[in-house]
């Protein structure tokens, strides 16, 4: 039972996805676990039964609660007893099929947390978000790179006006993978992001595209008003965009830009972002994350450290971290604060007492569908040249 925000069990955890073979669904479940707050149950972790089943063990889920299917998993664990049952499903399959699953779990009344692009396309996006706002769930869609203490220190600077007016953003998420028609070699991770049946109408700005849009927005909290995109195929015969560059206009006039590439030689997961503020600018290196630089004119440049307690710190920073200054903290950590934020509104909604929906801290199912809508834009106004087209949702967020 949950009492004043805190509960006295762990939060009880289902995974769909993440079976042998697969990357996210494992980092998923590290991150989930990492604080001692939750522990994972249940599991249908491939589409296949046999896989799911077989892929258990390597999750230390019991084998009468490893399910061959998530509509099998949800009917099952709704028939549990309420102190067995579980909290919450994460979702680490291929875009195409988050819609169905995240659906079903909302409304069985599962708290969701949901990979990004969360759905196949707009529609089951907006069809999605009200199914949340109809059942009162908890949910989340893992943006991890606003999981970073570094990212949400310069959310903080930005957001107290120590940059002053935003002027501009340039933000990045470069890499070089599939520079090559992997996918002609049956290489699962390139294969199912490379076909519009499975991916959806953007390939590289689907995949990484949003992420870079999703950190400027949660940095700058600026709200977008239109945009004008390329996008462009480099490997012969590759059916999605592999590169593409995308010009932002902002409600208070500044611009932004977006560029994304799958194609370029060496490059990892260089996700970057600069801040062009009046009274200052900050930058900041996903590779490098414990690292915030900051400008101003007519004085050095400061490098400010993930340093818990550091003078400069802000509080949600120091929030978001674990270890001491000087010992590095990265990708696990900071898919881990997703999940952190996403449990405390759990854990309110436990013990019926109200949780923010909106201005959360983790992306939510709003900033859910404003990705989808910012794929659908980009892919319409490269389709016409690169045409103006709005940018601004209804269920847009500051």
């Amino acid at each position: 039972m949950s009492t004043n925000g805190k509960l006295n069990r762990k939060l009880r955890m289902a995974l769909v996805g993440g079976g042998q073979g697969a990357f996210i669904g494992r980092v998923h479940c590290t991150a989930a676990v990492l604080d001692n707050r939750a522990a994972l149950v249940a599991g249908a972790f491939s589409s296949d039964p046999g896989r799911a089943k077989a892929s258990a063990p390597d999750y230390d889920v019991p084998p009468d609660r490893a399910y061959g299917s998530y509509r099998e998993l949800i009917e099952s664990e709704k028939k549990l007893p309420a102190d067995r049952r579980i909290d919450f499903v994460s979702v680490a399959t291929p875009n195409y099929t988050h819609f169905e699953i995240a659906k079903a779990a909302v409304e069985a009344g599962f708290n969701v947390i949901c990979d990004k692009p969360m759905t196949f396309d707009l529609k089951q996006a907006e069809e999605l978000a009200a199914a949340v706002d109809r059942s009162g769930v908890v949910f989340a869609v893992s943006h991890n790179y606003t999981g970073y203490p570094m990212v949400r220190q310069a959310r903080e600077m930005v957001l107290s006006g120590e940059l002053g007016e935003i002027n501009a953003f340039r933000s990045n998420y470069i890499q070089g993978w599939l520079r090559t028609r992997l996918e002609s070699d049956s290489q699962k991770q390139a294969a199912w992001r490379t076909d519009p049946s499975k991916s959806g109408a953007a390939g590289c700005f689907g995949d990484i595209g949003t992420h870079a849009y999703n950190l400027a927005r949660y940095i700058t909290g600026l709200l977008p008003d239109a945009v004008s995109c390329h996008l462009k195929i480099f490997a012969e015969g590759r059916k999605l965009d592999d590169y593409g560059h995308a010009v932002i206009r902002m409600e208070n006039g500044a611009l932004g830009t977006v560029t994304a590439s799958q194609i370029s030689h060496g490059r990892e997961n260089d996700l970057f972002i600069e801040v062009d503020g009046t009274k200052g600018a900050v930058e900041w290196h996903q590779e490098e994350p414990n690292k915030l630089l900051v400008r101003r004119n007519g004085q050095p440049l400061a490098v400010y450290t993930r340093n818990p307690g550091a003078a400069y710190m802000t509080g949600t920073a120091n929030a978001a971290c674990r270890l001491p200054g000087g010992h590095p903290e990265a990708f696990f950590e900071a898919f881990a604060n997703i999940y952190r934020g996403a449990f405390d509104s759990m854990v309110l909604r436990s013990g019926g007492e109200p949780f923010e929906k909106i201005d959360t801290i983790y992306p939510n199912v709003s900033d859910g569908v404003e990705g989808m809508f910012f794929i659908q834009q980009c892919v319409a106004s490269s389709g016409a040249s690169g045409a103006w087209l709005p940018l601004k949702h209804a269920r847009a967020r500051r």
